[in-house]
């Protein structure tokens, strides 16, 4: 059973009746930042009484008369942030499940770093979902040049494999029900007893897999963090080396799932495109991997692919488009090969980035042509649809398209 999408928000009569208790978890942020966010928090919550995690809090700010309807619960935070530092992870899911606990909670909200940027409004609704529904998921409206990641991969994986409409399925915000948030704590407890507490989890999976709902709401204002030092290779190799493992380890389902979803009511707005970054780079790392990476590429990607691959290699950069079919296939067998170990999986991954940044470079020189970027995403995540039936045979045959 797929989860339920929607895109509208619960009106503020679905909050949680008085007496129950609404915990609120916040990532570590600066003083002032911590300030601004638990302004708006009391904005949000103006007559009910919150329970506010906050790491390291300190007693000049526990003790504002402003924040009165705000019961602030200290904790330490674990160790150094990921790679992906919009992510929530294991730590956060365990933490979170532990003080809902303690303090009788009926339901919980994850805000990421930088949840100073996200408006009172969209913190209500996110509160209202996680009363209606087991999973709220927030979707951002971002310019057309970021999450690239997320919608590339992560998003039109979802919708393929487990049926599940949210846009942003790694957002650093999330609304869970109780018992949603026993199930992802118990996930990030294997994690944490292997000593890896920056683990990705993966809520909307394991809502489809569990049969629970999953609700989806509006959140236009959201600065979405960076990490200190950027690395894409880093970044892809932890996002997409956690989703390849959650989609072996969730093989069962998926495999069986057979969902329709019906397009969306309404596309994201349209933001500038001025800004666009060059895609010459994007293009350079691409051809200089395609001399260098083709016995590599060989052991993952069918001839069909690889063929492919050649056609773009020659292609003038003012013309320069990858299929939507090229790139699903070419994400789906990354995960079968992970699956088999073809090779090394820290290589596999890297293997991937400049397949990646071919991507990127489409998408955007669609977009500079004329393209609206979500038309594009929505378009995309069609085709994964559409060709889940490759994965499954190749998942269950995988010696079928060896050369």
């Amino acid at each position: 059973m797929a989860s339920t999408p929607t895109n509208t928000a619960p009106s503020a009569d679905a909050m949680p009746a008085t007496g129950s208790l609404l915990l609120i978890n916040l990532a570590p942020l600066p003083p002032g930042e911590l300030e601004a966010t638990l302004s708006n928090l009391a904005l949000a919550f103006p007559a009910q009484q919150v329970l506010v995690a906050v790491p390291d809090v300190t007693p000049d700010v526990a003790t504002q008369s402003s924040f009165n309807t705000l019961r602030l619960l200290p904790y330490e935070p674990p160790g150094e942030p990921s790679a992906t530092a919009a992510a929530l992870t294991a730590a956060d899911y365990l933490n979170t499940f532990r003080l809902a606990q303690e303090n009788n909670a009926a339901a919980c909200l994850l805000l990421g770093a930088e949840a100073n940027s996200l408006d009172p409004t969209s913190i209500r609704s996110l509160a209202s979902a996680a009363s209606a529904a087991d999973l709220a998921t927030a979707r951002y409206h971002i310019g057309p040049n970021h999450g690239l990641v997320n919608s590339a991969i992560l998003y039109p994986i979802t919708r393929a494999l487990f049926g599940a409409h949210p846009r942003f399925p790694l957002g650093p915000d999330l609304g869970l029900s109780l018992r949603m948030a026993e199930r992802l704590a118990a996930q990030a407890h294997r994690y944490a007893s292997a000593g890896q507490n920056d683990a990705l989890l993966w809520p909307v999976a394991e809502a489809a897999v569990a049969g629970y709902t999953c609700t989806e709401v509006e959140a236009p204002s959201r600065t979405f963090p960076q990490p200190p030092a950027p690395d894409l290779n880093a970044i892809l190799t932890q996002i997409a080396g956690s989703l390849f493992a959650d989609i072996d380890a969730k093989a069962a389902f998926w495999q069986r799932n057979q969902s329709a979803l019906a397009p969306r009511a309404a596309a994201l707005p349209v933001a500038a495109i001025d800004n666009l970054p060059d895609v010459a780079p994007m293009l350079d790392s691409f051809h200089l991997a395609y001399k260098n990476l083709q016995e590599l590429w060989s052991l993952v990607l069918p001839p069909q692919s690889l063929l492919g691959l050649k056609h773009l290699s020659l292609m003038p950069p003012a013309e320069f488009r990858m299929p939507d079919s090229l790139w699903a296939r070419i994400v789906y067998d990354f995960a079968l090969a992970w699956r088999l170990r073809t090779l090394n999986r820290s290589h596999l991954l890297g293997a991937l980035t400049p397949l990646y940044l071919a991507w990127v470079a489409s998408h955007l020189t669609l977009i500079r042509n004329g393209t609206p970027p979500e038309t594009h995403i929505e378009d995309l995540a069609g085709v994964f649809e559409r060709d889940k039936p490759y994965l499954v045979s190749r998942w269950r045959w995988p010696d079928r398209f060896n050369p």
